[in-house]
This record gives structure tokens, C-alpha cells and sequence, in this order.
């Protein structure tokens, strides 16, 4: 283990972090370090860019993957190497935004009429009506149901 990376562990530990959040900073930073074969702070701006650019267009993570290399990467940089991270200069990459897929009459015929059980036909009945959260949809109770109004 290298002197800089015992040093990573150890401001990790003394922050108190999980071991699986130690674990996933470590092995981030190694894979870096391992793609550019340099020692760490010998690695600049351009290096970290580069790397950024690899991971999306080579390797085509998912935003998420390279937010949590990135963050992985600054705290190595900041709180271990004690050198500046300018977020201006490698920033977060934006998470793509989707709108939930809307299902036509028919599917929505189809989804209803495939359960298994009545129990499972009105829950989904239920759902479809009011637009209630599926975790709402199970801790509802036969009180929760005002029936004079229907």
C-alpha cells in the first residue's frame, strides 16, 4: 500500500466514514491512478478532465457512476493531497430528467384485467382511480374508506 493511500484510508477512518464508503473512495481513486500510471500529485487539471470525458464517452457510465468517481476523486484530492478542486472546471454532470411513461386505455384494460386475485383487481382499481403512491395503496384500511360518500 503506498504512502498516499494509507493516508487517504486513514483521513477516511478518522472521518468516520462507512466501510463501504471507505472501500468505494479507495478503489475510485486507484482505478484513476492505475489508468494514468503517474503518481498521484503529479496529476493535474487536464488529467482529471481527461478522465471525466473517458468515463462518459468510452465507458459510458451513467451520470451517477460518474458523479460518485468524481466525488470520490475530490476527496481524495482536497482532504488527502490537500490541493485545490475547482468544481468550476470538472463539473457534476446533470442527471438526464424522464417523464414517467403514460400506459393508453387499452394497456391500462389489460393491466386490470390480468389480475391474478380480486384483491389484487381492486388494488388495482384503486390505484388507477385516485392516483394514490403504492406505498399509500398498502396501508390503506377499510376505515380509511368513507362509504356515505362513496
Amino acid at each position: 500500500m503506498t504512502r498516499l493511500r494509507k493516508m487517504m484510508l486513514e483521513e477516511l477512518q478518522r472521518r468516520n466514514y462507512s466501510q463501504h464508503t471507505t472501500r468505494y473512495t479507495s478503489a475510485q481513486s486507484k482505478i484513476l491512478l492505475d489508468d494514468f500510471n503517474r503518481p498521484p500529485d503529479r496529476l493535474g487539471l487536464r488529467h482529471i478532465r481527461e478522465y471525466q470525458a473517458e468515463l462518459f464517452q468510452k465507458q459510458r457510465l451513467s451520470t451517477g457512476t460518474v458523479n460518485n468517481r468524481l466525488a470520490a476523486l475530490r476527496f481524495f484530492y482536497i482532504k488527502t493531497l490537500k490541493k485545490n478542486w475547482s468544481i468550476a472546471e470538472t463539473p457534476y454532470p446533470k442527471r438526464p430528467f424522464y417523464l414517467p411513461s403514460i400506459l393508453s386505455q387499452e394497456e391500462v384494460t389489460q393491466l386490470i384485467n390480468a389480475a391474478l386475485t380480486p384483491y389484487h383487481r381492486i388494488l388495482l382499481l384503486t390505484l388507477y382511480a385516485t392516483g394514490v403512491r403504492n406505498a399509500e395503496l398498502t396501508h390503506l384500511k377499510v376505515s380509511d374508506i368513507d362509504s356515505k360518500r362513496m
